[in-house]
């Protein structure tokens, strides 16, 4: 897609580029990108090699910088875009005690900090915040607050939701907090183009129904691989993954679902815990750290292939990473679903352009 008038965007947070390559699909041409990450950094510049590219804190993106780095680029600006790490406002901080949350995390108001200070000095036509859906939780209120506050200080009208990925194409119910906030006018969210195809009502009979782990993966088990059990999953539960039915998870062995022998107590575990994809369904949320016991994992009872893990975030199979393994799995499971990058991204060029 190319326009006369096209849009230009800033990416903060760029992590291996999710984001950017939906925007780019969109419409939008990036003039800046951003991490802190050397692996990410080397990854993004692997596939988008005409950005310019800042490796450092975001912090450091004075005006003079972006400048630089940019190559003066900087008038007219029509879009912000980024997600800063989502640690401080995750669910697993509920469980993890010891760990600061939200903005009592030095990371959460650096980084929130970082992305308004951007704002304030470019003051973009729109802007797009995105993260974990427990940034929308009460307790993470005050991180929220401040965001608004200070975007509607700086004239914008800010439309926040926590949408499901599976809902734009996405074949995975991920489901995240997006905040987009434009100058003088509000933002509305792109309708739906799938949906539970068991959850069916009169708003959306014209949807597709949810994309599934099978009908993206299915061509990767092929004659030669089929019978590969490499990335051993389950560690010394192995034996117990492999008769947890597609589609479920560790509670599949507790009294309340009526196993014969129960095994765990109910709730004792992370739900990720042995958790198995179906073919028939969308996959569950990719985390950010492989391992061997925390789904979801192949319904062939093994750790998914990083080609696997590309495939059901939306990234094109010949999409570059760089670092070991468990770096390249980070930068994916960390990435923001190019799918549905493009469909908010679309849905903002449209708007922009309504004037």
């Amino acid at each position: 897609m190319c326009r006369s008038d096209q849009k230009t965007f800033i990416s903060l947070f760029s992590g291996c580029g999710g984001l950017d390559l939906g925007l780019s699909r969109a419409g939008f041409k990036a003039i800046l990108a951003n991490d802190i990450d050397t692996y990410c950094a080397d990854s993004f510049k692997s596939n988008f090699p005409m950005v310019p590219f800042y490796p450092g804190s975001v912090g450091d993106l004075s005006k003079s910088v972006i400048k630089k780095y940019s190559n003066g680029n900087t008038n007219h600006v029509s879009l912000i875009a980024g997600g800063p790490p989502c640690p401080p406002y995750s669910k697993s901080r509920f469980y993890r005690k010891e760990k600061p949350r939200a903005l009592d995390d030095p990371l959460g108001i650096e980084t929130l900090n970082g992305y308004l200070n951007v704002l304030k000095t470019i003051k973009p036509k729109a802007f797009l915040f995105e993260n974990v859906a427990g940034f929308a939780y009460k307790i993470h209120k005050e991180a929220l607050d401040i965001l608004i506050n200070l975007a509607e200080d700086l004239g914008y009208i800010c439309t926040w939701s926590v949408i499901n990925a599976a809902d734009y194409g996405v074949p995975q119910k991920r489901e995240r907090f997006i905040l987009v906030g434009m100058l003088g006018k509000k933002f509305t969210f792109p309708k739906q183009s799938n949906v539970d195809p068991n959850k069916k009502d009169l708003f959306t009979m014209t949807c597709k129904p949810w994309r599934t782990a099978g009908e993206v993966l299915s061509d990767l088990d092929t004659e030669e691989n089929a019978d590969d059990t490499g990335h051993f999953a389950g560690g010394r539960f192995h034996h117990l993954l492999k008769e947890v039915p597609p589609g479920q998870n560790y509670l599949y062995f507790t009294k309340e679902r009526g196993h014969p022998n129960p095994v765990f107590k109910w709730r004792s575990r992370y739900w990720s815990f042995l958790l198995k994809l179906s073919p028939d369904m969308p996959s569950w949320t990719i985390q950010a750290r492989r391992s061997n016991n925390m789904g979801p994992f192949h319904w062939r009872n093994r750790i998914l292939r990083i080609e696997e893990v590309k495939r059901l975030q939306t990234f094109p199979d010949n999409w570059k990473l760089t670092g070991t393994i468990e770096q390249q799995w980070r930068q994916i499971g960390n990435a923001v679903p190019p799918k549905l990058a493009e469909n908010i991204g679309r849905a903002i060029i449209d708007q922009l352009e309504e004037g």
